[in-house]
């Protein structure tokens, strides 16, 4: 099959059209880290984070154009002398003509994003932003929805962890015998836990909450930590799902390099 080769900057704009740059947090570094985005791009390999290994990936796959949710630079690179994993990377794509691109908290914040896919995963209904950030009801980050029925929250657990692919789950104690309506968002989500208990929620699922955080919810609401990874691993599949709707004959690759480093036994 002979694949179609686009702009890099047709490849962006279509990922910007659910996904404006504009609505990304004021500490974030999504768009083109590197790169030119008026180069053609052979092939897009879709990941959630940059590594070394996704790169050795990218060059095996003659992808000259890497997709991810995580931005591979997000502080100041002072130097590149490749004593950093991050350095190296960025060697390597400016040695190999790689473009690196990022959709980040903008993916975040938007209806069809993350939040909107860990809603999809559990089925809620009558969905809404948690935290609008635009001046717009439909922009902002998280969302909190219903379930089809109340659950006892022993069953609402089981379906959380075979939702998120989780093989265990740490939690608080709400103050709810059942959960109905439920408040997500992915990645690092502590800054919204009050917001999900403000909006009624029986639950709310996130990742990296830390001990005195989860403390802090006990019988208030039921905090699920499904893990970071876990909680945005979808966003590839958006990044795929958009870019194959618009260019069908695009070379889109889903990375098969896992970037989770948390481990369980």
């Amino acid at each position: 099959m002979t694949h179609e080769i686009m702009l890099i900057s047709e490849i962006i704009s279509t990922i910007e059209e659910l996904a404006p740059r504009a609505y990304q947090e004021s500490y974030d570094n999504a768009g083109l880290c590197v790169g030119n985005a008026q180069a053609e791009a052979h092939g897009a390999l879709l990941c959630l984070d940059v590594t070394e290994d996704v790169m050795h990936e990218a060059l095996d796959k003659k992808a000259n154009l890497i997709i991810s949710h995580h931005p591979v630079i997000f502080g100041g690179l002072k130097q590149i002398t490749g004593s950093s994993a991050t350095e190296r990377i960025v060697q390597l794509a400016i040695k190999h003509d790689i473009a690196l691109y990022a959709a980040h908290t903008n993916l975040d914040s938007v209806r069809g994003g993350v939040s909107e896919k860990m809603c999809d995963k559990l089925g809620l209904k009558n969905r809404e932003i948690l935290q609008s950030t635009n001046e717009r009801p439909d922009v902002g980050l998280g969302m909190v929805g219903e379930l089809e029925q109340p659950m006892p929250v022993e069953d609402f657990l089981l379906l959380v962890k075979q939702a998120f692919g989780n093989t265990c789950i740490k939690y608080t104690k709400g103050n709810k015998t059942n959960i109905y309506k439920v408040a997500v968002c992915g990645g690092s989500g502590s800054s919204l836990i009050s917001k999900a208990i403000l909006s009624e929620a029986d639950a709310y699922i996130t990742g990296d909450l830390k001990y005195h955080e989860l403390q802090n919810t006990t019988g208030r609401i039921v905090a699920v930590d499904v893990g970071h990874y876990e909680s945005e691993i979808a966003a590839v599949d958006i990044f795929y799902e958009v870019i194959t709707k618009k260019f069908p004959n695009f070379a889109a690759y889903l990375s098969t390099v896992v970037t989770n480093y948390v481990n369980y036994l």
